[in-house]
């Protein structure tokens, strides 16, 4: 899918004089000249606040956000491979990539689609290597952050249903610098979209212009969406374009 100023003592500089913190109190000089002189028995200026102290009840930085998902074991017991959370963020992020959860080979080497599939969405977005992986541009938040195993019939089993609603409202909030949203396969659609999604994921995707310009819906890039492809030519025709045009703006947007 990231200060401290030192305790004055008794007797120290009032405000205003060389060192003075910001928010100098009205009358003071700027730093670096001489404060007033303090009145006879004056008390002794406030100690300066510790900014690293956020207040009490605010939301994490997303840095610690991030480190806390990444040392998440909720569903440890769920999981064949154990949990290896694996997830990008970062409040810069213009794009996110709203996958659904890292195969095995992600989950080994903990880089998100350094797979055929990666190369694949790679060549849909436009993207070269080095953007599609630098996390101040690119974030990569999957529904489910642990490889969650095998269906017994083929193919890798859906999320763990635990991860969304404990994740993922609390590190998009941080992200305000998003443009686009990128929402691949049914269960990341289903999240981002919700009733606005159609009643097929082809349906949807087709229907990718309804959701723009924040989101853009799109299809796995598995091996299995080459023949889904080639019996949907208007996806290469048609959603492929507007896509990279929508990437391309969105990273335009950077400051």
């Amino acid at each position: 899918m990231g200060l401290t100023p030192g305790r004055g003592r008794a007797g120290a500089k009032p405000a205003g004089a060389a060192g003075a913190p910001a928010g100098t109190p009205a009358g003071a000089t700027e730093p670096g000249g001489a404060g007033p002189a303090a009145p006879s028995g004056a008390s002794p200026p406030p100690r300066a606040r510790r900014a690293a102290t956020p207040p009490a009840g605010a939301a994490p930085p997303l840095a610690a956000l991030a480190a806390e998902a990444r040392a998440c074991t909720v569903c440890a017991p769920r999981l064949p491979l154990g949990p290896r959370p694996i997830l990008r963020v970062s409040e810069t992020a213009r794009i996110l990539i709203a996958s659904q959860a890292p195969g095995t080979r992600a989950h080994e080497s903990g880089i998100p689609f350094e797979d055929a599939s990666g190369a694949r969405l790679r060549d849909w977005l436009g993207l070269d290597r080095d953007v599609f992986h630098d996390e101040s541009r690119v974030a990569i938040l999957p529904q489910g952050f642990c490889y969650p195993g095998r269906l017994p019939r083929g193919g890798d089993a859906p999320p763990r249903p635990e991860c969304a609603p404990l994740w993922q409202a609390r590190l998009l909030a941080p992200m305000r610098g998003l443009r686009l949203i990128l929402p691949i396969g049914a269960h990341a659609i289903r999240y981002h979209l919700g009733a606005r999604a159609k009643p097929t994921l082809a349906a949807t995707v087709a229907g990718f212009r309804d959701y723009l310009p924040r989101h853009l819906p799109l299809p796995h890039p598995s091996w299995r969406t080459l023949a889904w492809a080639g019996r949907n030519p208007w996806f290469e025709a048609e959603v492929i374009p507007a896509l990279r045009a929508a990437v391309a703006a969105a990273l335009r947007e950077e400051t």
